[in-house]
């Protein structure tokens, strides 16, 4: 049994890479650039940088009676990827999988549904299959591929402009502590009052759907949920979040939930490990207090 494992992201691809170990052989296309050492790969196709998705696709198509499987990246290039091959091969996809085992000719999947209030378990004869983001912790694989540049075809998109959007660089998915805040943080302002929390932990400041595209409290690449980022980190601390299922989908996989929140009805309290019935603005600095001890 043979795999080619896609993405755009290096640690994403070590992600891949490790959910499948085990159960079979494995090349990877990586589109960019990142140290391939420990992939675990045999190759490693390598891909510039921008270059249109149908090229992409079309390069692997050329290779692709040689795999049994494609396990792809769940970004936005690795979506439209996907789509392309499942069309032109004319194969199911599974998508959006954090579980995968395979029986025979049978794949055995795991998924969040309805927006991640539920885990729904499928057997299905898919050959392409698209990975969510922060399934597994990745691990070194020991091995280091041998580099090839991927045969790209040619593309029918012509770029004619870039324009890049406001915000930052922050990776989200790779911060192995995120302190969040909702609409209970109040104001802009107040955020910089539960920073220090996030600066103590070396961890990363996150928000929810409204604060970082709503009210623009915080950047869009800070944003958890549904429609943002999907995380999993070891320690999540949601502050002044409810708990609604479009932000829980976004970072159902954390290892261990702190939720501090006013309203003691809040769902939130059904996600957390940990919770916390209290104003924000007393409960952080005794945190903090018990951190500097």
């Amino acid at each position: 049994m043979k795999f080619l494992t896609l993405s755009d992201d290096i640690n994403f691809l070590r992600q891949i890479n490790t959910l499948i170990s085990g159960k079979g052989e494995f090349d990877s296309v990586l589109i960019g650039d990142g140290d391939p050492k420990g992939l675990g790969s045999g190759v490693l196709f390598r891909v510039k940088k921008d270059t249109p998705f149908d090229a992409i696709s079309e390069g692997i198509l050329k290779m692709s009676k040689d795999y049994d499987y494609m396990v792809i990246g769940s970004t936005e290039i690795g979506r439209e990827i996907a789509g392309y091959l499942s069309f032109k091969t004319g194969f199911y996809t599974a998508t959006e999988i954090f579980y995968l085992d395979i029986n025979g000719q049978k794949v055995h999947t795991k998924r969040f549904f309805f927006g991640g209030k539920t885990v729904i378990e499928e057997e299905s004869d898919a050959k392409i299959i698209t990975v969510a983001p922060g399934v597994v912790e990745a691990r070194d694989l020991g091995s280091t591929p041998q580099m090839k540049d991927l045969d790209v075809g040619q593309s029918r998109i012509r770029i004619t402009k870039f324009t890049s959007k406001a915000g930052g660089s922050v990776r989200l998915e790779d911060a192995k502590v995120i302190v969040s805040v909702g609409r209970g943080i109040g104001s802009k302002e107040n955020i910089a009052k539960v920073e220090p929390l996030a600066k103590a932990l070396n961890g990363e400041i996150a928000g929810s759907r409204p604060v970082c595209m709503d009210y623009g409290w915080l950047s869009e690449d800070r944003q958890v949920g549904l429609s943002g980022k999907k995380v999993s980190p070891k320690v999540y601390i949601a502050l002044g979040i409810s708990g609604q299922i479009q932000h829980i989908a976004g970072m159902r996989n954390s290892k261990t939930v702190i939720a501090i929140n006013k309203d003691k009805n809040a769902p939130i309290f059904q996600e957390c490990d940990y919770g916390i019935v209290g104003d924000i603005f007393t409960v952080v600095p005794k945190i903090l207090e018990q951190l500097k001890q």
